[in-house]
């Protein structure tokens, strides 16, 4: 007779992430699955899985990586992310800081680039940017799955959608995103 014990998954995870393109896959689909696996709605799960892509993205193209390590492929970022009592899921990217600071951008319509934070901002309930005393940098995302909360835009934007709702079908107040499918899009192949 085998003993099978249950084990719940953690209601908090951080991993090192290799700084640059090659872990953003890698990521994802921790993610996906720990928070599947926690019962987080797969509405909030999409977004949370584009938000990390998207602040991981943006981690490597403007920040050095943790430590010492300075160039890109060499160190690691830092991704979090935890779900509190409520069912509020809060999305943490950490690197070595740059020489820049995280600002939505206002791109071009054929830009290749700049849309991160303005989708960010479209699919959080609140976002921010936290300041290490020994030069990391932080942005951390709060993705709202339980009831309405009150306005907790300590650093960033309201989404203004209803709970629940998810911003994949298409992302309000950006330009040339209404009306897309991007469920699929993250989708991890394995």
């Amino acid at each position: 007779m085998a003993l099978v014990v249950a084990q719940e998954v953690p209601t908090s995870s951080s991993m090192a992430v290799p700084h640059g393109p090659a872990g953003v896959g890698q990521a994802r689909h921790r993610m996906r699955e720990q928070l599947r696996s926690h019962g987080v709605s797969d509405s909030v799960v999409d977004d949370a899985v584009l938000i990390l892509s998207e602040l991981l993205s943006n981690a490597c193209r403007h920040g050095r990586p943790l430590g010492r390590h300075t160039d890109v492929g060499d160190g690691d970022v830092r991704a979090a992310w935890r779900v509190d009592r409520t069912g509020g899921l809060t999305v943490e990217v950490t690197d070595g800081g740059g020489p820049t600071r995280p600002v939505p951008a206002t791109p071009s319509v054929t830009a290749r680039g700049g849309r991160g934070l303005n989708i960010i901002s479209a699919l959080a309930e609140a976002w921010g940017v936290r300041d290490d005393s020994s030069g990391e940098v932080t942005v951390w995302v709060l993705v709202n799955e339980g009831p309405a909360r009150p306005d907790v835009r300590a650093g960033g934007r309201g989404n203004g959608r209803p709970s629940g709702t998810s911003g994949l079908s298409g992302v309000p107040g950006v330009p040339g995103f209404d009306g897309l499918d991007l469920a699929d899009a993250f989708d991890d192949a394995g």
